[in-house]
């Protein structure tokens, strides 16, 4: 058997200019952070005595007897990619899905990395990032960037880097006290499920060609937070008030992004006295990040009252690989 614990990722700035069709023919880049909250992936061959040959219990449970018949699509096409026959996976997590956290990278990230562990072989994180990529993206054809299954790979604050030839992960280095403050001026509150993310991310990818100069724009900001971050002398209040200028931007790119009820809760936060914020992934629900400085985090959190809070602190590792349990496996003939 083998559990694999991924994290889930916020992504700061820079969302939308990791779409290839944007990256290929403009740079771009993003500023994300990996958090303790995390999805587990068990995987183990399933024993012969059944009449099914592969047990899946996610929100659902499958019980099929050909990798064909599986209804989830990246647990079918992982499947088929790796050549896996005769599982039992099972599927837990700290967070809901759909909630605008990567959470389906997480998952398609620690499956691989546990398919990889069952064969006795091992991954290293660039490997994972692109076979999640491949999985997502090509097999499954789902709209999107790329930046999630690269932050669930690599784990930890970083700047990633796109275009035409790749891309590149950077950590952002800082002391640990300038981190333990940023990551103390975050609050994190869950406003609802959003909609699937592929689908509001089709509706993006469609706005791209029209919103080259938002997104360049976007992109210019990756730069000025990175320079906050990592200037001592600049105070991290600036990284919120660009969170907020992000978010004004990002609400441009498409209709679908956000909601009536998330402005109105945006607006309420700002009032209370958050210095910015943004809605973590694609959009429509999710959970609302903001920046909020030591001594008016009481009263964001009273205007928030109605909503979830998630306290979290940062992470540095990435998928790994928590438990393997060597099985005597031989395929059936």
């Amino acid at each position: 058997m083998v559990i694999t614990q991924t994290p889930f990722r916020m992504s700061f700035f820079g969302g939308g200019t990791d779409f290839p069709e944007y990256y290929k023919k403009n740079k771009g880049a993003v500023i994300s952070a990996t958090f303790d909250k995390y999805c587990y992936v068990s995987v183990r061959h399933l024993p012969r005595f059944f009449d099914y040959k592969n047990e899946l219990i996610y929100s659902k449970i499958e019980r099929v007897t050909s990798e064909e018949d599986i209804v989830h699509p990246a647990i079918r096409n992982a499947m088929k990619m790796m050549d896996m026959h005769e599982l039992r996976i099972t599927y837990d997590a700290d967070l809901p899905a759909r909630s605008g956290l990567g959470t389906s990278s997480s998952f398609a990230v620690g499956m691989l990395n546990a398919f990889y562990a069952l064969k006795g072989k091992y991954a290293d994180k660039r490997r994972l990032a692109d076979d999640a990529i491949y999985l997502e993206r090509v097999l499954c054809d789902e709209a999107g960037g790329v930046q999630d299954q690269i932050a669930a790979a690599f784990g930890g604050l970083n700047r990633i880097d796109f275009d035409a030839d790749g891309y590149r992960v950077s950590p952002i280095i800082i002391s640990p006290e300038r981190k333990k403050e940023l990551n103390d001026s975050l609050m994190l509150f869950f406003t609802g499920f959003s909609r699937f993310s592929s689908d509001i991310q089709t509706g993006t990818k469609k706005a791209i060609e029209d919103k080259e100069a938002e997104l360049k724009e976007m992109y210019s900001l990756v730069d000025e937070a990175q320079t906050v971050l990592t200037d001592r002398q600049r105070p991290l209040s600036e990284f919120g008030r660009l969170l907020h200028h992000n978010w004004e931007l990002k609400r441009g790119i498409s209709s679908s992004i956000s909601t009536d009820s998330i402005d109105a809760l945006y607006k309420k936060a700002l009032e209370a006295g958050a210095l910015g914020g943004k809605l973590l992934g694609a959009g429509g629900g999710g959970f609302l990040l903001f920046f909020v400085e030591p001594d008016m985090k009481e009263k964001v959190r009273e205007a928030m009252k109605e909503l979830l809070y998630v306290p979290f602190e940062f992470e540095n590792s990435g998928t790994s690989v928590v438990h393997y349990s060597p099985e005597s496996y031989e395929p059936e003939r």
